[in-house]
């Protein structure tokens, strides 16, 4: 085997290694913004991000839109608005 073959072989490697790095990353993303943002669902935010994993990301954008959205405080009767 010559020295190109192996340095495609590593550079091959490398290309896999990042590529899921890049897409778990990805599945993470809504889940650590809605995290940081404490949003009331940020649970189910998580495994939305992740369940578009095995969705091939189709619903990715759905996720974390979600994760950014704030759901409004119900007001009670008599309660002020601050």
């Amino acid at each position: 085997m010559s020295w190109l073959d192996i340095f495609a072989w590593i550079v091959l490697i490398i290309l896999l290694v990042s590529t899921v790095a890049v897409v778990v990353f990805l599945a993470m993303l809504p889940g650590m913004i809605a995290k940081k943002r404490n949003h009331p669902w940020a649970q189910a935010v998580t495994v939305a991000g992740w369940v578009t994993l095995f969705l091939g990301f189709a619903l990715w954008p759905v996720a974390l839109i979600w994760a950014y959205v704030d759901i409004p405080r119900v007001q009670r009767a008599g309660e002020a608005m601050s």
